[in-house]
C-alpha cells in the first residue's frame, strides 16, 4: 500500500530531525496511540527498540518537565578522544 509506506516514510523523516529524547517522546507517543501492538508497530517503522520505546511511554507518562539544557545527563555520551588517549597511555 502506497499509502502506508509514505506514512511510514513520514515518520521517519520526523524522527531524523529530533534529539535522542524528542525522539524517544515520539516513539512513545506513537506507540500508545496504535494501542495493543504499538510498541512493535513502531519498532517495525522506525527500528528504534523497544526499551527505548517503553522509556519514550514512560517519560510521556512523567509530569515533570525535562531540563532545558541538556538532552543527555551529565556524563553520559562517548567519552572525549583526548581522554580516551590520555587514560591508555597509562597502562
Amino acid at each position: 500500500h502506497p499509502e502506508v509506506a509514505e506514512y511510514h516514510r513520514s515518520i521517519n523523516r520526523v524522527m531524523a530531525e529530533l534529539d535522542e529524547r524528542s525522539r524517544r517522546l515520539f516513539a512513545g507517543l506513537l506507540a500508545r496511540q496504535l494501542g495493543r501492538g504499538g510498541i512493535q508497530r513502531v519498532l517495525e517503522i522506525t527500528g528504534i527498540s523497544r526499551v527505548t520505546i517503553r522509556r519514550g511511554l514512560r517519560e510521556c507518562d512523567e509530569s515533570q518537565p525535562a531540563e532545558l539544557d541538556r538532552v543527555r545527563c551529565a556524563g553520559g555520551g562517548r567519552k572525549l578522544i583526548e581522554k580516551k588517549a590520555l587514560t591508555s597511555k597509562t597502562c
